[in-house]
């Protein structure tokens, strides 16, 4: 096993055993407090981890690592518990001026410490507030009496209060909210571990890991009371947390009129009025049933906020006619070899890495996985996976790629063929978008879907049963749907190019354009040999605030996969190029 020295971590002489706070030897000369003991050492593990830069490491696997990597199953610290001690007269006198008990304080085994704060680069005295799992300490949430806040470096993310789990489960923002809570005699609550995430963060999705180590617990909760912040995160995370845990079994709490969360009713109203909000919260709205009333707050929303517009496709001339918006329905077709699969992968990347969404795909005709999962990084790198002309990437952007399409892309494939019909594919969807918060699902192409037609029921009645469904999927969940399908036989006309084929040339039926929030079509000159001009025609648009009809020519990129939109991306240079040599692609 090596030593403490071998990685240049400073332990003190008179020190054999516990844990000790050190210098890092990764972060503490790049900052102004250079003698800052940011790094916990547990001597008798071999474990470090420095709490300000994440670098840990062990002793015995001789490992030296920045932790997390997100491409890897993380492999989380478990924090060493403390002692219970008696908490400080003025630490309760700070939490009875907010009207917790000492009796919730010490069922809820809060600790007063001190640790280490990055914010300030030095050591400070700490609330500690213990996360548990099945009574085991999991993490712990530190928090000054100036409201600096950090957790355990490289412990699991979990919900505060995850053992109090009942069958009505109230959730709140912060510690402070479940204590109060509990004080109005509700122990069944929980707080999200880092509060609502801010308003534009761009992975927002990614901010509900939490959820994954508590599936088979909130299975079995019957009715979710969302008593969060009265503010826009709040709002945001409101409507996440309901879109995952699913509507039908979630309450909202509306705070009275100057209380922005639990425990600001507590201290203003008290506990029994804090009870009666929570006990009186409003079930999200019966679906398919609504009131102009019920729905006041939305209309004033439109009427100062504008109607909600569709995310940039990352072509600046597209967004004059396509954008993407959550909940909706979108038809890709185009004659075979045009393209369509490749451009909607490159609008899903691009959503990805704009805006942060995440996709489940369902793309059989894309196999082998590992060789569609290539031609996602190439698109994120901007480089070739293959050898050839143009220098491919290295094996540290492929790892780069790997990492980021893992944190974005998710692929759905069962071994049984007959299994590949619609109800499987919203079925992992759903599981998809409460686990990992996915924005869009690609279907890729409906042709190769099982059909599951009923007796008697025609092929244009079955599609427009499908479509019914899907659409629904698509709103309930706040997920942009993209379903590439394929068009009739076509003929070539009389200058030997297939014509444009329109939504209604979809194989199977006229529902394709009536259904269809949003309808394209890919298509590409055949006879044009160098094949690198693609144009993107509108064919529907439902919503005016989403775009208009029209078409777009995209310049396509064969090294890379791109698709770009004017010559100064190169991609017109290699163009020309290609003309030159008469090279086909």
């Amino acid at each position: 096993m090596r030593s403490w020295s071998d990685f240049g971590i400073e332990i003190p002489s008179d020190r054999a055993s516990g844990e000790v706070y050190t210098t890092c030897p990764k972060c503490s000369h790049e900052r102004k407090k250079k003698n800052a003991k940011c790094l916990s050492a547990n001597l008798d593990s071999g474990l470090w981890v420095c709490h300000h830069c994440a670098w840990s490491g062990s002793l015995k696997t001789g490992r030296d690592e920045r932790y997390p990597r997100a491409w890897q199953k993380p492999q989380y610290r478990k924090p060493t518990p403390q002692p219970l001690a008696e908490l400080p007269a003025h630490v309760v006198r700070w939490f009875t001026d907010r009207g917790i008990t000492e009796a919730v304080l010490t069922r809820n085994k809060i600790v007063w410490t001190r640790v280490y704060m990055p914010q300030v680069e030095d050591h400070a005295d700490a609330i500690m507030f213990p996360y548990f799992r099945n009574c085991e300490l999991i993490n712990r949430k530190y928090r000054t009496l100036d409201k600096q806040f950090r957790m355990d470096t490289g412990a699991e993310r979990i919900l505060y209060g995850l053992d109090d789990i009942g069958e009505t489960l109230v959730w709140v923002e912060g510690e402070i909210d479940k204590l109060s809570v509990e004080v109005a005699g509700l122990t069944s609550c929980v707080s999200v571990p880092d509060g609502a995430p801010a308003v534009g963060t761009k992975d927002y999705s990614s901010k509900f890991t939490f959820l994954d180590s508590a599936t088979a617990i909130l299975d079995r909760v019957k009715r979710h009371v969302l008593a969060v912040d009265s503010d826009k995160p709040g709002s945001m995370l409101e409507d996440e947390l309901a879109r995952r845990l699913g509507r039908e079994k979630c309450w909202r709490v509306e705070w009275p009129e100057g209380c922005k969360d639990a425990n600001d009713v507590l201290c203003k109203h008290g506990a029994k009025d804090l009870r009666w909000f929570l006990d009186n919260a409003q079930p999200y709205p019966i679906e398919g049933v609504f009131t102009a009333l019920g729905e006041q707050g939305k209309v004033f929303a439109l009427y100062r906020n504008g109607f909600e517009c569709g995310r940039s496709t990352g072509w600046r001339s597209l967004d004059a006619h396509y954008t993407v918006r959550p909940g909706e329905f979108t038809v890709i077709t185009g004659i075979p070899s045009s393209g369509k699969s490749n451009w909607l992968d490159a609008l899903a990347v691009n959503l990805a890495r704009l805006h942060g969404w995440a996709f489940g795909v369902f793309s059989p005709e894309n196999q082998p996985l590992e060789d569609h999962m290539a031609r996602i990084v190439e698109k994120y790198v901007g480089l070739p996976f293959s050898d050839g002309p143009t220098p491919r990437m290295s094996e540290a952007d492929v790892r780069r790629g790997l990492e980021w399409v893992g944190e974005h892309f998710w692929w759905m494939l069962p071994n049984d063929e007959s299994s590949w019909d619609i109800g499987w594919i919203l079925a992992r969807a759903k599981e998809l978008v409460y686990r990992h918060g996915i924005r869009g699902l690609i279907i890729d192409p409906w042709n190769e879907l099982e059909p599951q037609r009923k007796p008697n029921e025609t092929e244009t009645e079955y599609i427009s049963r499908v479509l019914r469904t899907v659409r629904q999927f698509a709103r309930r969940h706040g997920v942009h749907l993209f379903m590439v399908v394929h068009p009739t036989k076509l003929y070539r006309n009389d200058n030997g190019k297939y014509p444009i084929p329109t939504l209604y040339d979809c194989m199977g039926s006229a529902h394709w354009r009536n259904k269809a929030d949003n309808g394209l079509c890919v298509w590409r000159d055949l006879s044009d040999r160098t094949g690198c001009e693609v144009d993107i025609h509108v064919q529907k648009i439902r919503f005016r605030q989403i775009g208009r009809l029209g078409k777009v020519t995209l310049l396509y990129d064969p090294p890379t996969g791109r698709y770009d939109e004017d010559a100064s991306s190169g991609a017109e240079d290699r163009r020309r190029a290609r003309q030159r040599k008469g090279a086909t692609v």
